[in-house]
């Protein structure tokens, strides 16, 4: 039986069957489209929340995101909730236990890593706080794109690369460009929903409500 040819890739923005339009990459997946519609491209101000988002963003590496989504609530149990004051006293015996949790993404490089974001974390405590310090390289406002398809969209940016130089001088490690522009997108330190998605402009309006 030959190949079938796999259907074109869509890149524009789709109606939903709620009548909706979104970025196309969700699909109609419940769970991937409940991220979409209230999580990505929120600004997002909370230390905790951004040190997870990272933390996951590494652990993406290699994986789709919704792989991520969903084994977060594993993550969570298993990170004790994310507190990276509890996570830089993971001690081996923790480590060797997560190996062999097949609830989260079994990677040690990655799990040693955390450990290192969550020293910086707590360092950057003291100086202001995390999200303080990243929102710091777009002066505090979400930068505002207007892409019309998924063609447009760009892998990184001279910002995450600035944000993944500091990360690494400080230690960080699975925070290269493009792990920290999608970071960026899904925290809402940059709108890249396209402009024909209902959550454009809507994320766009939160920018200007809310601030660090």
């Amino acid at each position: 039986m030959p190949d079938r040819e796999k259907p074109p890739r869509v890149i524009s923005a789709v109606r939903g069957a709620d009548g909706l339009m979104r970025c196309p990459w969700p699909s109609a997946d419940p769970l991937y489209v409940a991220y979409h519609d209230e999580e990505w491209g929120v600004p997002e101000y909370d230390d905790q929340a951004m040190f997870e988002k990272l933390v996951l963003d590494g652990f993406q590496a290699g994986l789709s995101w919704i792989t991520i989504l969903r084994k977060r609530p594993a993550f969570r149990k298993a990170f004790d909730g994310f507190n990276p004051e509890k996570i830089v006293r993971w001690r081996e015996a923790k480590k060797d236990a997560l190996m062999e949790d097949a609830g989260i993404v079994r990677n040690r490089a990655k799990i040693e890593a955390t450990v290192a974001l969550a020293r910086i974390t707590l360092d950057l405590a003291e100086k202001g706080g995390l999200a303080r310090h990243l929102w710091g390289f777009v002066d505090g406002r979400p930068i505002q794109n207007a892409r019309r398809s998924m063609a447009e969209m760009a892998a990184e940016s001279d910002v995450s690369r600035a944000i993944a130089k500091d990360l690494r001088a400080r230690g960080g490690n699975f925070v290269g460009p493009t792990i920290i522009y999608a970071f960026m997108q899904a925290t809402g330190m940059v709108n890249d929903h396209l402009i024909a998605c209902h959550r454009h402009e809507a994320c766009r309006a939160l920018a200007r409500e809310l601030g660090p």
